[in-house]
């Protein structure tokens, strides 16, 4: 699993959301953000963003490009 797939699988389980409320919250469906947990599909940039705002976080955070928030 990349970086990205976990942080946002731990962020998500952080808030307390099932993946159809974060979707919901972002504009997606539910089985798009299972998909991206499990690594299966890229993510557009424009949700990368939606996702790093929501969650108030960067995105080379989101990424794995840094460790810090």
């Amino acid at each position: 699993m990349d970086k990205f797939s976990k942080r946002l699988k731990e962020l998500r389980k952080e808030k307390n959301l099932s993946a159809v409320e974060l979707g919901k919250e972002i504009g997606v469906s539910g089985a798009s953000i299972i998909h991206w947990e499990k690594n299966d599909n890229d993510i557009t940039k424009k949700h990368l963003i939606k996702l790093a705002k929501f969650f108030e976080v960067s995105t080379d955070f989101l990424v794995g490009l840094s460790d810090d928030y």
